[in-house]
Order: C-alpha cells, then sequence, then structure tokens
C-alpha cells in the first residue's frame, strides 16, 4: 500500500478546524485534524511530497521523516508539528481500516470503554470565535448577539499577556458563572473548566502580570459561585491563560484551595519551568499545563522536576497520537495524570479519545465545542451522540471510527482555502 495524495479542508468554527486527508492505492483514505496555526494549509501541503509513494503503515517512520525534514524550522516545537500532528492522526485511520482495528487496539487496547469530557464553559455565556492569531473574528453563522463579550475587542488577541485594555463594558459574575455550572451539571457533565482571566472589575493592568487583592477576591467569587452551584459531586478546574506572574499565581492558587479544584491551569507562562515549578510546590491546588509542549521532550523537564499536578497535552499539536501514548508512558512514570486540552472538532476529539481509552493515568478530556451549533453534526458514523451524560463511547469500527459529513463541512468551509483538493 502506497500514499498517492494528501489534501485539506478548513471549517470556520469558533477555531479553524483544519482535515487532512490520507489517500493510497488500495483506495482506502484516511482522516486526521490539526490544531489551527497561521499557514498550516500550506505547512501540510510542503509536507506532501515526503509521504507519497509512501506505505502509510510506517507511521513513526513518516512521522521521524516529517520531523527531521522540517528541523530548520522547528526541530524541538513549533506550528509545524500541527500540522505533522493532524497527519499522524490520518495515518492512523488509514492503518486501523487496513487491519479493520479501531485506533485505541493499535495503541495498545483499552483500559476503559467510555472517556469523560470535561466541558469548557469558556466564560459564564461567552462564545469564542477566534482566528489562527487568536483575534476575535465574527464567523458568518455566529449571530451578532451571540458574540463573545471577551472578544468584544475585535483589533486584541484574547489569551496571554495582549488582552486589551482594562476597561470593560460587561463583567462576569458569580452569578453568570453559577449559572451556566447548573445548566452544564444537568447536561450530565461531572467536570467542567471556566475562563479565570475574564474582565475584572478592579483590574489596574492587563500586561503586567499582576493581581491586586481586589483581583484575587473577585476571581475566588467566582470559583465560589460556581462550586456552590454544582457541589462537591462535580469537578471543577479553572484556566488563567498563562497570564499571570509567580507571585501572583501562588497568592490566587492558595486563595482558591477552599474550593477543591480539580486544576488550576497555566498560571504563568508556560516556558519557564522553575517558575511554574514554584508555583506548584506552592499550593495544594492542583497546577496543570501542557498545551503548549511538543512531544514527550518537551515535557521531560517539567515532569522530572514536579513542576506539574497534571499535564494537558493537545494531541492536534503535539506531535500526534503515537507520540500522544509516549507523553502519558513517561507521565504516568512520574504517577502525574493526563488531561488532554482539546479545541477539535469532533474529528480531533474522537482521535484523542482512543488515546485516552488506551492510557492508564486518563483524568479527563476536554471538549471546546458546546457552543457551537454544528458541531455534533460534523461526523458520520457514530451510534447515537458523540457525548452522552459526560461520556464519549470509544468508536469499535475501524480507524477513527468515524467519517467526515463532508455535506455540513463544505457548508461552513473557510473562505479562500480548498476543500480536499476542489
Amino acid at each position: 500500500m502506497k500514499i498517492t495524495d494528501v489534501r485539506t479542508a478548513v471549517v470556520e468554527a469558533n477555531y479553524d478546524w483544519t482535515f487532512t486527508r490520507i489517500y493510497t492505492d488500495e483506495g482506502i483514505t484516511g482522516l486526521g485534524e490539526s490544531f489551527l496555526a497561521p499557514g498550516l494549509t500550506a505547512i501540510i501541503a510542503d509536507l506532501k511530497p515526503l509521504l507519497v509513494g509512501e506505505d502509510p503503515r510506517n507511521v513513526d517512520k513518516l512521522f521521524s521523516k516529517m520531523r527531521w525534514a522540517a528541523s530548520g524550522a522547528g526541530s524541538m516545537g513549533g506550528i509545524v508539528y500541527n500540522a505533522i500532528s493532524g497527519i499522524e492522526a490520518a495515518l492512523w485511520d488509514v492503518v486501523g481500516k487496513f487491519y479493520g482495528m479501531p485506533i485505541h487496539n493499535l495503541l495498545g487496547g483499552k483500559y476503559r470503554d467510555e472517556v469523560r469530557i470535561y466541558a469548557d464553559c469558556h466564560a459564564g455565556e461567552a462564545l469564542e470565535a477566534l482566528d489562527s492569531v487568536m483575534v476575535a473574528r465574527h464567523p458568518r453563522w455566529l449571530p451578532e448577539a451571540e458574540k463573545s463579550a471577551i472578544a468584544s475587542e475585535i483589533n486584541h488577541p484574547v489569551h496571554g499577556r495582549a488582552f486589551g485594555e482594562a476597561a470593560t463594558d460587561e463583567v462576569f459574575t458569580p452569578e453568570m458563572y453559577a449559572s451556566r455550572a447548573r445548566e452544564v451539571a444537568d447536561m450530565g457533565f461531572t467536570a467542567m473548566k471556566f475562563d479565570l482571566d475574564v474582565p475584572n472589575p478592579y483590574t489596574k493592568d492587563t500586561h503586567s502580570g499582576t493581581l491586586t487583592h481586589a483581583e484575587v477576591k473577585f476571581m475566588a467569587a467566582l470559583v465560589e459561585g460556581v462550586r456552590e452551584a454544582v457541589g462537591d459531586a462535580v469537578d471543577i478546574a479553572f484556566d488563567l491563560h498563562w497570564r499571570y506572574n509567580v507571585s501572583d499565581a501562588e497568592r490566587l492558587a492558595c486563595e482558591l484551595e477552599p474550593y477543591g479544584l480539580m486544576w488550576l491551569e497555566d498560571p504563568v507562562p508556560p516556558e519557564n519551568i522553575e517558575a511554574m515549578r514554584r508555583v506548584t510546590q506552592s499550593t495544594k491546588t492542583p497546577i496543570s499545563s501542557g498545551e503548549n509542549y511538543y512531544m514527550r521532550y518537551g515535557f521531560r523537564e517539567a515532569l522530572e522536576k514536579g513542576a506539574l499536578d497534571i499535564i494537558a497535552p493537545d494531541l492536534q499539536k503535539t506531535g500526534g497520537l503515537l507520540e500522544g501514548r509516549k507523553i502519558a508512558d513517561m507521565a504516568d512514570a512520574h504517577y502525574v495524570a493526563v488531561a488532554p486540552h482539546c479545541i477539535a472538532s469532533p474529528v480531533g476529539t474522537i482521535a484523542s479519545a482512543h488515546v485516552c481509552a488506551a492510557i492508564p493515568n486518563f483524568l479527563a478530556l476536554e471538549w471546546h465545542g458546546m457552543s457551537v451549533p454544528f458541531w455534533e453534526d460534523m461526523v458520520v458514523g457514530f451510534d447515537g451522540p458523540i457525548i452522552k451524560d459526560g461520556y464519549i463511547k470509544v468508536p469499535e469500527a475501524p480507524g477513527l471510527g468515524v467519517d467526515l459529513n463532508e455535506e455540513v463541512a463544505r457548508e461552513y468551509a473557510r473562505p479562500g482555502e480548498p476543500f480536499f483538493g476542489e
């Protein structure tokens, strides 16, 4: 069996969902999804000549071939791995179909039949719609009234320390968070996550990484609102998007200890492992990070130094599904749980679920599509709802177990991008 072609399509959802399809001379095709990135489909097109003519069953060899061919552009990380990850997942889909086995069997078999999902609740009622550099946009399918309040400053990225100015027209309240939390719990979810670095009436400076005492208390009130709304039977986590300095992250993490968080995510920028270790060691609140680390090498130092309680690799960017399994094995050697970051369509989410089923130290998998009206409709072949009562039943069909609903994908395809060569 040989690869004959590699093509892409992009759907404009809350993020760009970029799909890669591998074609073979035996008529078997494979589907994978990449995390968004500037120029992503061009990178995939540049990698195509490395794959055509190769046997798609040599997944790890082809991963290494792409990795080293692109080493000048970023041998240890960078957006080239977003492209490689989607291609690698598509290769596994081909291999599974060829051998008549689901991907999780190819990764060592299942520890569990169902994968627990944690619902990303954004900031209460908000729906983020962001382009490849995290700038807010208004896709044609999103009503104006539902535009995210976080993303209201259309010219400002919404993550990191480029939040825009401190002044805001809308401030999220504990009551809003509590209402959303009850709604999600009523949907059957036993785990959920909210943004905590949201517009705050006490913010003085959004660029410095500092927090005032009043800001900390306001953030704690948001957490308290969620905890009181759902009780102790639901796990809650909060995301800080790499925004704060060490001392203020420590203060906030300690302030949140009474609420029993599942984790506090990315309190400080992820590139400084020692800074992350200091925060982690200072508090009983579990600290999570990892969506911006690439391959197992990116996690090694954090794990060896005890810098993280929970790791959150994104399997659409960290190197692919087998690399995700290797990362989980490394974490397991340090008795650290894995809660993969995931902002994907059902294609990437189900691919991630195969990995989650195959690793022992799994905690929960992110679902970031709750506010996208066509998320559930993006694939065919799944028996019933994809997520039911807060879990995904891992597919048993060969390969990924589902395929893209091309009718829906075409309807929401991003203008200016090819649709699998058309």
